[in-house]
């Protein structure tokens, strides 16, 4: 299996751990600059200006493309507000695209817009674009609505157990000359109610910061697994596939998307997957990452959720 990894934002040992794999690795994914996405583009660490971030990451951007590697830009955010329909956006987005592909070489746009994705198609010959995992594509009348807009799709994460469905989709694609893609390690619960009303503040990040605000919104995921009647259900309630099974994928997903953007140790979820075992507590590979202490969920077949004894 080859693997989209995200180039995380601040740590520049995970590009050395990425060109290392890189015989692994599909495709790296980054956002760009203040362009809404659908991951936090703020430093919360506070470490780095937004310059000194924009420069690691264009020296990030040229030693990857130097090895060959293949890159992949995001435009997934789940809202851009009054810029959505805009022409100033459009031709900022233009410049962009243009100014990427030509530095540093550009394979593919993953987006949520279909109107970025026709914008592309229109203007750029031979730049795929993918339809984003934030648009929870899980059905074949789902791809075939904006086939004229996308070259590939990322699944819906919740079918990702869902064998029988996930091959229905990937015969779809075969019919129908586009690629699938996948998701392997997202942390977020299945059918979460208030998802879109979450990616829809990560969207508006910046504003929101400027504002006098009555609440902080960390997903309700955290909320929900802060009572612990609800750790038993958390196996079943989450979507994640383990290293040890992605091998079961190889035949339906082009490659799997894992999530390393924001993630606290990037290169310990690429070296997991790409080593195909994982030993100890499985939350740990995951975005978000979910932390149930004194209970960890213990990597094995089958997963079993565990309470550490604290009185060691």
């Amino acid at each position: 299996m080859r693997y989209s990894v995200g180039l995380s934002q601040a740590d520049r040992d995970f590009t050395d751990c990425i060109i290392e794999n890189r015989e692994h690795i599909y495709e790296v994914y980054f956002s760009w600059g203040d362009f809404p996405n659908g991951r936090s583009s703020l430093d919360v660490s506070g470490e780095y200006a937004a310059w000194e971030l924009l420069d690691m990451q264009r020296e990030a951007l040229k030693r990857l493309s130097a090895h060959g590697i293949r890159l992949a830009l995001l435009l997934n955010a789940n809202c851009y507000g009054k810029d959505s329909q805009s022409r100033a956006f459009f031709d900022r987005v233009g410049m962009t695209v243009d100014y990427i592909r030509t530095r540093f070489g550009l394979d593919c746009v993953t987006t949520t817009s279909p109107l970025i994705a026709r914008f592309l198609k229109d203007n750029f010959e031979g730049l795929k674009v993918r339809a984003s995992v934030n648009m929870e594509i899980g059905t074949v009348e789902g791809m075939e609505y904006l086939s004229n807009y996308f070259d590939s799709y990322y699944m819906k994460r919740e079918l990702n157990r869902d064998l029988e469905a996930v091959r229905r989709l990937r015969r779809w694609c075969d019919w129908n000359g586009k690629k699938l893609f996948g998701l392997a390690n997202s942390g977020c619960l299945n059918h979460c109610s208030a998802r879109i009303f979450h990616d829809n503040l990560v969207a508006h990040e910046a504003e929101i910061a400027q504002m006098d605000n009555a609440y902080a919104f960390c997903g309700i995921c955290r909320e929900y697994l802060s009572e612990e009647k609800h750790y038993a259900a958390l196996i079943e309630r989450t979507n994640f596939i383990r290293p040890e099974d992605i091998g079961k994928y190889e035949p339906y997903f082009e490659a799997v998307k894992l999530a390393t953007r924001v993630h606290r140790s990037p290169s310990l979820v690429l070296n997991s997957y790409v080593r195909g075992s994982y030993s100890g507590n499985i939350l740990e590979l995951l975005e978000p990452v979910h932390s149930i202490y004194p209970y960890v969920v213990e990597n094995g077949e089958p997963l079993k959720l565990v309470k550490l004894n604290t009185d060691i």
